[in-house]
């Protein structure tokens, strides 16, 4: 039911009932024209009325009569642009002033066999032509202009290319009539369609859209014009969710196949590449289907008029694109045709059908009785109430253009003879002559636009862009929106301008990821299609939709958001700080508690707590001890090429003293006990040196193995920018990670060398307790860096500095505390305990306690004279 609605918008019938008369009628065998003499003449092949398929001529024999099935409203508005043109040209002062242009309209009839039948007539000047003969009793004929569809246009293009006979469409788009090898005097009003189909594609680039499906025809155009799309959308990031070939001819049921596959998809805009009546079967079979809120795109805007024609149509129409190239307006035009009356027009062999056609009425016959109902034209109608739909985007003024192209060649054909001095007939030119000054020629309409045609013969113009909008009465109208222009172009892309307000939907396959994520391609799904994941740290992505995560900059970090990058703070541990603050106190502390010590000990030299177990050793231990907390000094504040390289190396070399001067100590407590022939080998160890030398020996090595290293690959200050995502830890690099092991491995063999012996010699006698001293002591000292070690690694930036002051600042409280305070203790609260009388007598009672115990061992029965040195 809804193709009847369809045939009146499709065939030019006007809107509203059928007409009353015959729909065909016979035309005389002698086909009709319409001419008008001049100097000059110029043809013209229109579509004004259509002849029926029965009476295309199959060659065999010539046709007796043609039967026209239908007047072509726009081919006729058109032929009378050509004729205004024309009229214009011949009032005009400087435009063609010494000439008159005349013109033979003739009608094509829609048909390839019509065309080519006017032509040659046209060419010989015979109503039954015979080709390669001209009858010379007429004005020379300079072009031809026509005709509407691309396919007459081919058919008559290689005709007049063996003759190099200037032809100008106003309508006729194909692609291949581009080649000038093909056909090389075609020239045209209009861009070919696979130049507006590429406009079309920047459109969709500039509006963003990745996700679209593409309609097109199954012949040689839609092939070219889905590839071409392709070829455009791809590189761009657009993603066709799938192509839909229509067939050329108007298969009902392959249409409804269409129709019901676009329910399934989820673009939601299309990319239309139809002819006007596929276009709308297509709209028809979406109206009852749950299909709606799309977004069409054409390269045309007839699309668009003739689909804002369906009723109920917005439901499937959230809106439309098309764009309509930009050419001149024939000013004066509607007003022209608003005069237009038969009575004006004698020659006007076409005017009377089209009247009865446009205004439903008859034309009176004297031999015709009236019959009543029947409405007769009177010739007094006007077409002022009569305009043709959607006149913005019509281009009903089509030939205007075209002739004055003509006209402005010919000009320039005469001021170019005039020039060379030889003044010819200006009636006295060569078609070849004309086609060559038509494709140089460049000039401004009367509406001041400018004309100018390409190497392939198409005209150099802009695209204007339309969009259906939708009033708040609910009614649909066609709204210029923008403009595009291919001449203007940045890279491969031409240049869209648009509305500032233009509110246009999207469609996408995949909403698109905020600043600080990127996208994630969906396995198996096209490029449009993807997931968002949010940055890493230390990268960013400061736009919508990008590829990957950038790295920020070395001395930058990634913000919390992922979408831009922050200045990186430095980090080191200062003095100023807390933290810094108070491991510094305590390292002054432990050194200040270790210098008074060292004090109580000078002043108290004599005693015999000070004197147990070698009292130098004693305060070499202290002094290292007090440096040991000092060192730790180093590892604060901004680290520095002489930090870096003090750092370490004094930190190993004092607890080598230190700890050499507890193992020296240990193992003077083990000999003495052992020491039982006088003499001996283990007397000589006791000897007044012989700890002494013992901790030069051991700190000696050390100190080698730290001059290996800092001549090799000595600590230097370095950058981190891996550890604190925030900021820039300065800290040292140690250099040679070989060397700087062998001298903690050193340290810690020496430290458990210490540890055994002391943890050995614990249960030996001893008044002081010394033994039991040094082991717990050399146990917290163990325990200390035993546990250093795992935070020390798992630490980051300026954490590691800490754990390392700690572990130094501990191990020095460990050992200051765990042999010197008890020694003090008695020093300074329990002096009585410090005398040679007290000492004896718990010597005596220490004997006595002892002598059963020591009679099974081989060990001496009373404690060595010699251990208070």
């Amino acid at each position: 039911m809804w193709l009847c609605t369809l045939l009146p918008v499709l065939f030019g019938c006007p809107s509203g009932s059928a007409p009353s008369h015959p729909t065909a009628w016979l035309l005389p065998r002698q086909r009709p024209h319409f001419d008008r003499p001049g100097d000059i003449m110029v043809g013209g092949s229109f579509s004004v009325f259509r002849f029926s398929n029965s009476t295309l001529s199959d060659f065999t024999a010539p046709p007796a009569e043609l039967l026209a099935s239908g007047v072509s409203q726009w081919g006729y508005r058109v032929a009378q642009s050509f004729v205004f043109a024309i009229e214009e040209i011949n009032r005009s002062a400087h435009l063609l002033p010494n000439l008159t242009l005349g013109f033979s309209i003739r009608n094509s009839g829609d048909s390839v066999h019509g065309a080519v039948h006017e032509t040659m007539s046209l060419l010989t000047g015979q109503e039954e032509p015979i080709p390669n003969y001209t009858c010379q009793h007429r004005s020379p004929l300079a072009a031809l202009v026509g005709d509407t569809r691309s396919s007459l246009s081919v058919s008559m293009a290689r005709l007049l290319g063996l003759y190099r006979f200037p032809q100008v469409s106003y309508s006729s788009s194909l692609p291949s009539l581009s080649d000038k090898i093909q056909f090389p005097s075609f020239l045209r009003t209009l861009t070919s369609d696979l130049r507006s189909s590429l406009a079309v594609t920047q459109l969709i680039i500039h509006f963003r859209w990745s996700w679209v499906i593409i309609l097109a025809h199954d012949d040689d155009f839609g092939q070219q014009a889905s590839s071409l799309a392709n070829q455009e959308l791809s590189p761009a990031g657009v993603c066709i969710e799938y192509t839909l070939h229509v067939p050329s001819h108007e298969s009902l049921g392959k249409i409804e196949e269409i129709a019901q596959k676009m329910q399934k998809y989820t673009a939601r805009v299309v990319l239309v590449f139809l002819s006007n009546s596929n276009f709308q079967l297509i709209l028809y079979g979406l109206l009852d289907t749950t299909v709606s809120g799309q977004v069409w795109v054409s390269k045309g805007t007839l699309h668009m008029a003739l689909a804002l024609a369906i009723p109920g149509i917005s439901q499937v129409l959230h809106s439309t694109f098309g764009l309509l190239y930009h050419s001149s307006s024939a000013i004066g035009f509607p007003e022209f045709l608003g005069h237009l009356r038969p009575s004006q027009a004698p020659g006007d062999v076409f005017i009377k059908k089209f009247w009865e056609s446009t205004f439903d009425c008859t034309w009176p016959h004297q031999s015709s009785p009236v019959i009543e109902g029947v409405q007769l034209c009177s010739g007094n109608e006007s077409l002022k109430n009569k305009l043709y739909p959607f006149q913005e985007v019509s281009k009903i003024d089509a030939a205007y253009t075209a002739v004055y192209s003509i006209a402005h060649a010919l000009q320039d054909m005469i001021d170019c003879e005039h020039q060379d001095g030889k003044g010819r007939d200006s009636q006295a030119f060569q078609h070849w002559q004309l086609l060559h000054a038509l494709r140089k020629v460049h000039f401004k309409t009367p509406d001041g636009s400018e004309i100018m045609f390409d190497a392939n013969g198409d005209l150099v113009t802009k695209f204007a862009i339309f969009q259906g909008q939708k009033t708040p009465e609910g009614v649909f109208h066609l709204a210029h929106v923008g403009m595009i222009n291919p001449q203007v172009s940045s890279g491969n892309k031409m240049m869209v301008h648009l509305k500032e307000d233009l509110q246009v939907p999207t469609s996408v396959c995949s909403e698109s990821c905020l600043p600080g994520f990127s996208q994630v391609p969906r396995l198996g799904a096209p490029q449009c299609c993807f997931d968002c994941s949010l940055c890493p740290e230390g990268q960013f992505a400061d736009k919508k939709d990008m590829k990957r995560c950038l790295p920020c900059p070395e001395e930058q970090y990634s913000s919390h958001s992922r979408d831009h990058c922050l200045p990186r703070t430095e980090l080191f541990l200062a003095f100023e700080e807390p933290l810094g603050f108070l491991l510094a106190s305590v390292a002054l502390f432990l050194a200040g508690l270790a210098a008074l010590v060292l004090g109580v000990f000078l002043k108290h030299r004599d005693t015999p707590v000070v004197r147990a177990n070698n009292r130098t050793l004693s305060y070499v231990l202290l002094t290292s001890l007090s440096l040991c907390a000092l060192c730790a000094l180093l590892f604060l504040g901004r680290p520095s090429v002489t930090t870096c390289l003090l750092r370490q190396t004094t930190f190993a070399v004092v607890f080598t003293v230190a700890i050499s001067c507890v193992l020296a100590k240990t193992l003077t407590v083990v000999l003495a006990f052992r020491a039982t022939k006088p003499g001996g080998r283990i007397q000589v160890c006791l000897s007044p040196g012989a700890p002494t030398s013992m901790v030069l020996v051991a700190s000696s090595m050390q100190v080698v193995l730290c001059g290996l290293w800092l001549a090799t690959s000595p600590p230097f200050p370095e950058r981190d920018m891996v550890s604190e995502p925030q900021h820039t830890v300065i800290r040292c690099q140690e250099g040679s990670g070989t060397v700087f092991l062998c001298v903690l491995g050193y340290l810690g063999l020496l430290a458990g060398g210490t540890f055994s012996v002391a943890f050995l010699a614990r249960g030996l006698p001893d008044v002081f307790n010394e033994t039991k001293f040094l082991t717990f002591s050399m146990l917290l000292f163990c325990s200390v860096w035993t546990t250093f070690l795992p935070l020390y690694h798992s630490a980051r930036g300026k954490a590691t500095v800490a754990v390392e002051i700690f572990s130094i600042l501990a191990s020095t409280a460990g050992l200051l505390g765990g042999i010197f305070i008890p020694k003090c203790y008695i020093i300074l609260l329990k002096p009585e305990r410090n005398t040679p009388a007290w000492l004896r007598q718990n010597l005596q009672a220490q004997q006595d306690r002892q002598s059963e115990i020591l009679q099974t061992r081989c060990l001496p029965r009373s404690i060595p004279h010699n251990f208070v040195m």
